[in-house]
């Protein structure tokens, strides 16, 4: 099972991604967009799990997440990684307030204890808007359109969740397994 831990982005801030992904989308890029209902913070990809171990991640992230407060999020910049010029994925980032980095920190130390690696680079909070396509480019004027657009909203992340991924023709389909609601 492909899975990941995030935190869905709702309201406001979701709101302020349609807006974005309306825009965008029209430019007939060679992206896979991401579809409004799976916009999410990726908070740890977890990749491929037997299923007989989402017991214990289930158990890793409900320890993470106890005793978090609910995170207050604005919508940033858009950008793109590893950068424009070779754009395989197009996000909009994020300005976190509250224990994010702690969040991070207990979500990747529970989950390297039960084996998974650490992130090899640093966590940089963001939105994954679309994915470029095989073999696909970014005309020249992409970056000026992306800073023509400022995303604008806010939103609050109130839990974690574990998702199962399923790749397909017409693009991923996440299942939430497990929620851990933030409480303070």
């Amino acid at each position: 099972m492909r899975l990941f831990a995030a935190i869905p982005v709702e309201g406001e801030g979701r709101a302020g991604l349609e807006g974005v992904l309306a825009a965008l989308g029209p430019m007939g890029w060679p992206v896979r967009w991401t579809r409004p209902g799976q916009l999410h913070l990726t908070v740890k990809f977890l990749g491929e799990v037997e299923a007989a171990r989402v017991a214990e991640v289930t158990d890793a992230l409900a320890q993470a997440s106890a005793g978090m407060a609910p995170l207050g999020f604005t919508l940033a910049d858009l950008g793109a990684f590893p950068s424009l010029q070779r754009a395989r994925v197009l996000w909009a980032g994020l300005e976190a307030e509250g224990a994010l980095e702690l969040m991070v920190d207990r979500v990747e130390r529970g989950c390297h204890a039960l084996g998974f690696p650490i992130e090899g680079r640093p966590f940089r909070p963001h939105v994954t808007l679309g994915r470029v396509k095989e073999h696909g480019h970014l005309p020249r004027e992409a970056g000026e359109r992306l800073a023509e657009l400022t995303p604008t909203g806010n939103f609050l992340g109130d839990r974690l969740v574990l998702y199962h991924s399923q790749l397909g023709p017409g693009g991923p389909r996440y299942e939430a397994l497990a929620t851990f609601a933030f409480g303070g």
